[in-house]
């Protein structure tokens, strides 16, 4: 069963958004693993709390232009 996990900065996409990732990763791993793998394929999306992470040493926030409208 294909697995993809995917973090992004919290309110980072829109929920329309995350549902394109999900479908567009899906067909991604079926070209590889073949229509069989669709059905046992999961895509997770998590959504970590701004400020939550770390980059280069520094803690992480996404800047306003790039939230999600």
């Amino acid at each position: 069963m294909p697995f993809v996990n995917i973090k992004t900065p919290e309110a980072a996409l829109t929920s329309d958004q995350k549902a394109e990732i999900g479908h567009r990763v899906t067909e991604m791993l079926v070209e590889y693993f073949s229509e069989a793998a669709r059905p046992h394929t999961m895509v997770l999306i998590e959504e970590v709390l701004d400020g939550g992470y770390y980059r280069a040493d520094e803690p992480f926030s996404i800047p306003e232009a790039y939230r999600a409208r």
